[in-house]
């Protein structure tokens, strides 16, 4: 199966104020519900920057779940035309990352980004942009806050704390590795498309082996990360 055959053609030419306004459009697609079947394959998703932030390199990685056996990994380069503005990062990473997802053999039935979901100032970040282009089952799973607060989670795996906007749960807060010898800060879970926060935070967990960052996004990381 070419997973790249799925994916969409889409315009990244825009105004900041119109990704702004794209944004607010597109957030009343997410669906906050589980709504997959069976899962056998879980992608991570990050993308990193060379040539002083001018080339884009996306990098995923997929892996068995839940042995979490590396299966496959794939990369693509574009020249990253939009500029890094903060709440903006789908515009500036997404058309790269599709780029990688048409090299693809093998589906994931759920796809884990560096990067917010719904815990982002228009409750639509990169992780709900690019479950809902693919209309697949996505997290963001960020590594710093970008809208809202939370207060750090009891020090043991698995403990979290919601991720607040004004009154608002944006996300979750999530220990997946302990305090020893020094910080370890929790990651910052949210929703993506198609999977409730509960559902994320399990996922994200079952996706750590003793690492802050779930296999997923660690594979994927050292490979966007890697100089050719």
């Amino acid at each position: 199966m070419n997973f790249g055959m799925d994916v969409p053609h889409l315009e990244w030419n825009l105004t900041p104020a119109a990704a702004m306004a794209r944004q607010t459009a597109l957030a009343a697609r997410v669906r906050a519900q589980d709504d997959f079947g069976a899962v056998n394959f879980i992608a991570g998703v990050d993308v990193g920057f060379q040539d002083a932030g001018a080339t884009a390199r996306a990098a995923i990685a997929v892996v068995a779940f839940p042995t979490l056996e590396l299966v496959e990994t794939v990369c693509a380069r574009r020249a990253a035309t939009f500029p890094y503005i903060p709440g903006l990062l789908a515009f500036r990473e997404m058309p790269v990352i599709l780029d990688a997802l048409q090299k693809l053999t093998r589906a994931p039935d759920v796809l884990m980004m560096d990067g917010h979901g719904f815990a982002h100032p228009r409750r639509f970040g990169i992780a709900c942009y690019l479950g809902v282009a693919l209309d697949k089952p996505t997290i963001g799973c960020a590594k710093s806050i970008l809208v809202g607060h939370a207060d750090p989670p009891e020090n043991r795996v698995g403990a979290w704390t919601p991720l607040l906007d004004k009154d608002e749960i944006i996300g979750a807060a999530l220990r997946t590795k302990l305090n020893t010898k020094r910080v370890v800060n929790p990651l910052y879970v949210s929703v993506g498309h198609r999977v409730t926060l509960q559902t994320a935070c399990a996922l994200i967990l079952k996706c750590c082996k003793g690492y802050r960052l779930p296999e997923t996004i660690r594979y994927a990381h050292n490979a966007a990360s890697h100089k050719e």
